[in-house]
């Protein structure tokens, strides 16, 4: 990890349900940055250090990727549940010694980051979101459009052994199908991709991920509803990719501000995958904002 992140360091923390991998590094006010689906905290190689010079940086991989645990599902599949992600990154961030701490997040970290929002707005300063609407939202008002590019929404949730199997026997092309979300060339370099295949080549990654795409079909939509018509109050950061089939199907200050009230972003001449396409809008919306 010291090619991806100098000067920072590595480090592991127990969690009530999980072992979290990370990284941290820098000084001043905390900043959590999560990163998505199928990649590690290693997306945020562009970005992190640069954040460093202000903040104390903290990386990690969520539950089921990277080198973070593997715990099985659990009834209704709650061992995934955005809420039970959050509380992962509450805990490992007090470990760490910060209780109150800004957070952004991309696409799957970018779910976590709203329920961190929901669950725990009295620890979160401001927050970010990359290229995504809210789930229960983008469920509700999926098209043929929206669902064609994010087929996997639909594969992955799947029961069990099917997804898991299809994957495993052909997991660098179903790797490099996800990472062609892109559109960028060269921006997922060779050593940040071959380590996205290493972590992603494990079994247990396999399962853990569509376990936690399960959880997004069944147990946090239950929470999300539960939720519904109240509004967080934190200063959020909404930023998109103008090329990305994630956000540019929507008017996404929009939709944000009807689940936030202090709503600000704009859109990133990228593909999905903003930190890694264009990593200096990126760090400027995040240092400007944060």
């Amino acid at each position: 990890m010291a090619a991806f992140f100098p000067g920072f360091q590595q480090r592991r923390v127990e969690t009530s349900g999980a072992s979290i991998n990370l990284v941290t590094g820098g000084s001043g006010p905390p900043l959590l940055l999560l990163h998505g689906y199928p990649e590690t905290h290693v997306m945020w190689r562009k970005v992190a250090p640069r954040l460093a010079e202000r903040f104390t940086v903290v990386v990690p991989d969520l539950r089921g990727y990277g080198d973070s645990s593997k715990p099985p599902a659990g009834e209704n599949f709650a061992a995934y549940s955005k809420r039970a992600l959050a509380r992962d990154q509450v805990e490992t961030m007090a470990a760490l010694g910060f209780e109150r701490f800004r957070v952004a997040g991309h696409d799957r970290g970018a779910r976590v980051t709203h329920r961190l929002l929901r669950d725990y707005p009295h620890l979160i300063d401001r927050a970010a979101s990359l290229d995504i609407v809210p789930t229960l939202f983008r469920f509700e008002t999926i098209d043929q459009k929206a669902a064609t590019g994010s087929f996997h929404w639909f594969f992955l949730i799947q029961p069990a052994p099917f997804p898991e199997r299809m994957i495993a026997a052909e997991c660098e092309l179903f790797l490099k199908k996800m990472l062609g979300l892109s559109g960028t060339p060269g921006a997922h370099e060779p050593e940040a991709y071959a380590e996205y295949l290493r972590c992603f080549s494990n079994p247990e990654t396999i399962r853990a991920t569509c376990d936690e795409y399960r959880a997004g079909a069944t147990i946090d939509l239950e929470h999300d509803r539960a939720d519904r018509g109240r509004k967080v109050a934190m200063p959020l950061l909404v930023l998109w990719g103008e090329r990305s089939g994630q956000g540019s199907g929507y008017d996404m200050l929009s939709v944000w501000r009807q689940h936030a009230e202090d709503v600000t972003g704009h859109a990133i001449p990228s593909g999905h995958f903003i930190p890694e396409e264009a990593p200096d809008a990126v760090y400027q919306a995040l240092n400007t904002f944060f």
